[in-house]
């Protein structure tokens, strides 16, 4: 479904991608592990168009889009739930949703699409009239995902849905995300610092350091790898830039 092969991507004089491979099938979850500056958020942000390669290809459903504006991605069934959430807080719940499908023109599909968000986020329901600043971290994350699937996308790139959330709430984000996965059939391609709960989920995983795929695999191989074990789930590791023992394809 989607591709990216020998990625190069840079912000000026600083390298953030060197050589990214790595490929997610439709319907999977697909974990990209890595600290923070590793290239993850870049690697979504050359999927949805915001950053574009010195070098290398992505291609979609086996179409280029490396040169691609982003809503012309968005018209082809990608969307993004940043880090942050993005929330609009001077608009309603109600009001965000609605511009995650901007692009849309179906008014009956738009109407049935934001009860079936409604009914996937009831905190949401309840809470559709206030304003995105009055919500908490958790319920705000809720907004964002809600948002981004208003789009109907084939695959949802999300970016660090977990951070800055209680464990309780870190749960639930998971087990939503599975739940999007399962009953609307969408491919998810997910950023996450938490490597046990992403690949928990998720049914492979790229890990990531100073911009290269280093690791790559089936998540349960990638959960038992002494590496990751330290990396990313207690401790750190003694020496960087190892080599990737199952690149992608």
């Amino acid at each position: 479904m989607l591709e990216l092969r020998e990625v190069h991507a840079a912000y000026g004089h600083v390298t953030a991608l060197r050589g990214v491979s790595l490929e997610v099938r439709a319907g999977e979850i697909v974990a990209l592990l890595g600290a923070n500056g590793a290239g993850k958020s870049t690697t979504l942000r050359l999927v949805s168009g915001l950053v574009h390669p010195a070098q290398g290809a992505v291609t979609f459903e086996g179409r280029p889009i490396h040169r691609l504006p982003p809503e012309a991605i968005i018209r082809l069934g990608i969307a993004h739930v940043p880090e942050g959430r993005r929330v609009f807080p001077g608009l309603t719940v109600r009001e965000n949703m609605r511009l995650g499908a901007v692009i849309r023109r179906d008014a009956i599909g738009i109407a049935a699409d934001m009860d079936r968000m409604l009914a996937l986020f009831p905190d949401l329901r309840r809470l559709e009239r206030a304003l995105g600043w009055t919500l908490s971290g958790g319920q705000q994350q809720m907004l964002a995902i809600a948002r981004g699937l208003m789009a109907r996308p084939r695959l949802l790139l999300m970016d660090e849905p977990s951070l800055g959330l209680a464990p309780i709430l870190v749960q639930s984000v998971f087990r939503t995300v599975e739940q999007i996965n399962r009953e609307f059939g969408t491919t998810v391609l997910l950023v996450e610092q938490n490597a046990s709960m992403a690949l928990g989920i998720a049914a492979r995983g790229y890990v990531l350091e100073t911009g290269r795929v280093v690791l790559a695999g089936a998540a349960g191989e990638l959960l038992r790898d002494p590496e990751v074990r330290e990396a990313y789930l207690g401790g750190r590791r003694k020496e960087r830039g190892a080599v990737d023992r199952n690149p992608a394809r």
